[in-house]
């Protein structure tokens, strides 16, 4: 693994990358969308989400380079532009397990 620091812009490039996965409604929109392309309709049904909250975050995942956006007639498509950051989710999961068995070990010894 590299030891080489990273300059502060990309600090700060990596933190507000970091800050659009932040809010669990984006990262509900982002799964959603693991499946394959939707539109706003399917969308507000996959997430629950009420259509300007949804607009709103698919706004920020769309200008954070997460999502794309295109016309088909009437509905505007969504889908995943960057699928790396599944690869990021799989491994905070990964962690999430980790810690979870620990704490279950942790728990059972104690009697």
């Amino acid at each position: 693994m590299s030891r080489k620091l990273l300059a502060p812009e990309t600090l700060r490039a990596v933190a507000q990358r970091f800050k659009v996965l932040a809010e669990p409604a984006r990262l509900e929109v982002l799964n959603a969308l693991r499946v394959g392309p939707l539109n706003v309709s399917e969308l507000i049904d996959a997430t629950g989400l009420n259509q300007a909250n949804l607009s709103k975050h698919l706004q920020i995942l769309h200008a954070g380079g997460f999502v794309m956006r295109r016309r088909d007639g009437l509905f505007v498509i969504y889908e995943i532009a960057d699928h790396s950051v599944f690869t990021l989710c799989d491994l905070m999961c990964g962690q999430l397990k980790r810690q979870a068995t620990a704490q279950v070990k942790q728990l059972s010894a104690v009697r």
